[in-house]
């Protein structure tokens, strides 16, 4: 039986096998691609070039956004060169790699939503200890902190599951790799070498999700205290992108990792890791952006009222 070593290849799950679809796919991938870099792209010009978006919340944005461009960039451009020159294989490196990143670039974007989740507790709970609780110093620890708690994480689950034997083929079951479909192939006991990767990793999956929760809970109770509406509305508003954006990648996660062994189907499959891996990272700049007059603001200062209004629409 072939092992990790006799394995120079793997064969990612196609989309379609009909030509016609293949190149339709291509375009589709190449617009989601192109509007991802874009969004994300005009969220870093904007806040990296005005002075008043020098903030920790903009900051931490700023760290958002870089992580969306290395996450959609990780899966869609291998999709988008098997869709157009129609063949399923990926090196046993560029599986390897993409593995490394995705585990990196999703564990560190479940970590900076956490801090800012932080970010947006002190600014409503404590708006009189802002300044000091999160200086220049204390905002760069806490991405530092994220950016390496995902590498840390990437890098065990990589190393674990690539030093497994592989006794199940070489044909993955999804259009991109990740660690769940690689230990698919391996042979029936050596997955339970990655149980001391998981554990760590559950524990700060966990540890996260309870710190939002706590976090928000403490929110809506100041929020309710608040005695003037325009105070409630504002406070709100601060808050609102950041719960879409954790709601949206941990419910498509959730759905696609946690759903129920009997319902496997490979275009359910395909399906879901579409909306979990590409959805959020081309969505997210739209979701902080649409409400946010600052960075509408800023955006036609870089590039001029007529270019932005196309772009971001008018300020209301």
């Amino acid at each position: 039986m072939p092992n990790s070593s006799s394995v120079s290849e793997f064969l990612l799950l196609a989309f379609t096998d009909t030509r016609e679809l293949q190149l339709l796919h291509f375009s589709l991938f190449l617009g989601i691609y192109l509007a991802a870099l874009l969004g994300n792209g005009l969220i870093l010009t904007a806040i990296a070039c005005d002075h008043r978006l020098h903030t920790p919340m903009y900051f931490f944005l700023l760290n958002l956004a870089l992580l969306d461009l290395g996450c959609i960039s990780t899966t869609l451009p291998k999709a988008m060169a098997n869709s157009l020159w129609d063949t399923r294989t990926i090196s046993y490196e560029g599986c390897a790699a993409q593995v490394l990143f995705l585990a990196f670039l999703f564990g560190a974007e479940y970590c900076l939503l956490t801090v800012m989740a932080y970010d947006r507790y002190v600014a409503i709970c404590k708006p009189l200890h802002y300044g000091s609780l999160l200086g220049s110093r204390a905002c760069a620890q806490m991405a530092a902190a994220a950016w390496g708690s995902g590498f840390l994480d990437a890098v065990l689950h990589t190393a674990n599951t690539f030093s497994l034997p592989l006794c199940q083929g070489n044909a993955v079951e999804q259009f991109f790799c990740e660690v769940p479909q690689i230990l698919k192939l391996s042979c029936s006991d050596a997955y339970l070498r990655e149980v001391g990767a998981l554990v760590f990793s559950i524990s700060l999956l966990f540890g996260c999700f309870v710190f939002i929760l706590v976090s928000y809970v403490e929110i809506f109770r100041a929020v309710s205290r608040m005695p003037s509406e325009h105070g409630r509305h504002k406070a709100f508003s601060t808050c609102l992108p950041h719960l879409a954006i954790v709601s949206l990648f941990v419910s498509t996660a959730a759905v696609a990792y946690l759903k129920p062994l009997s319902t496997f189907l490979p275009s359910l499959d395909l399906v879901l890791s579409f909306l979990y891996s590409v959805v959020p990272p081309a969505v997210n700049p739209l979701i902080y952006s649409i409400r946010n007059k600052d960075i509408k603001a800023a955006l036609r200062k870089l590039f001029g009222t007529y270019i932005s209004a196309l772009i971001v629409g008018p300020i209301s």
